[in-house]
């Protein structure tokens, strides 16, 4: 096997890189004045992480390969994350994500595979990426390929069914080489998860569908790692990493309201929150 392209970093660069994407993301939502910063910011550290922190195996030159590690944003309203990390690790020009939400764009509200090299699947639907997920650990086994495939959820969505029926399949085929992480955030687009369908017990919930289950400081980069690490070694079951989130980390204003959910931020609230996000470097 060639080696894979990633890029390994220490965490100081690693948090540089996770701040540099929420710029983004509030730039480019605030351009179109509409989109999803606070669900996009919750993950931002997770998937710094993975694409930067040596996790996942890829070539943005060659985003076909086929052994490459499969990364499914299941949660697909967090689009603005995705495309401000693929046009990092240098799968298209940055330029692209300025066009985000017009119309005849590649870089839709929700990712749609086969209009931007690096976006693995179309999802927005909520609740299907954990399927496709396990469609994509079936199909590499058919071809004798051991790449690993991760996919991240959102809370709402594990509040769906077709969830649960994919947990149930993955386990049933010993599908080790899927990593399912949960940005456990707290919240929905209409308030706490506790209040609107609750979750826990959540650990429980997972383990008892056959997953090997840790939890995470989803805005702990290093802890983050060293997770990533720790569920590569399993065997025998899928893993799945519930990293404790805030809804808007990085910006206190919307940390503090969840109806930013689906709303991005008006001119003047943007220029607070790049005061906010500048102070971090």
């Amino acid at each position: 096997m060639n080696s894979p392209t990633t890029i390994t970093v220490d965490v100081d660069e690693l948090q540089a890189i996770a701040n540099d994407m929420r710029l983004d993301i509030l730039n480019m939502t605030t351009r179109a004045g509409s989109g999803h910063p606070s669900s996009s910011w919750s993950a931002t550290d997770i998937v710094t992480a993975l694409y930067f922190g040596g996790v996942l195996r890829y070539r943005p030159g060659e985003p076909d390969w086929p052994e490459r590690d499969r990364f499914i944003m299941s949660k697909g309203h967090a689009a603005p994350l995705l495309y401000a990390i693929l046009a990092r690790a240098g799968y298209f020009n940055r330029d692209m994500i300025w066009r985000l939400r017009q119309v005849n764009s590649p870089v839709q509200g929700h990712p749609i595979q086969g209009l931007l090299p690096g976006v693995e699947a179309t999802t927005g639907s909520l609740g299907q990426g954990l399927s496709l997920g396990v469609g994509h650990v079936l199909g590499g086994r058919l071809n004798n390929f051991d790449y690993r495939v991760y996919v991240l959820l959102g809370d709402g969505e594990c509040e769906a069914g077709q969830i649960w029926e994919a947990a149930m399949s993955a386990a049933h085929f010993e599908a080790d080489n899927l990593v399912a992480i949960l940005d456990y955030n707290k919240y929905q687009e209409t308030g706490p998860i506790s209040r609107e369908m609750a979750l826990e017990p959540l650990v429980e919930k997972w383990e008892s569908f056959g997953w090997n289950v840790v939890e995470a400081d989803g805005h702990d980069i290093a802890d983050l790692l060293e997770k990533f690490d720790a569920v590569a070694n399993v065997k025998g079951k899928p893993s799945i990493i519930i990293a404790h989130t805030v809804k808007g980390k990085g910006v206190s204003f919307v940390e503090a309201d969840f109806t930013f959910h689906g709303r991005a931020l008006t001119p003047e609230q943007a220029a607070l929150a790049r005061e906010e996000l500048n102070g971090t470097r």
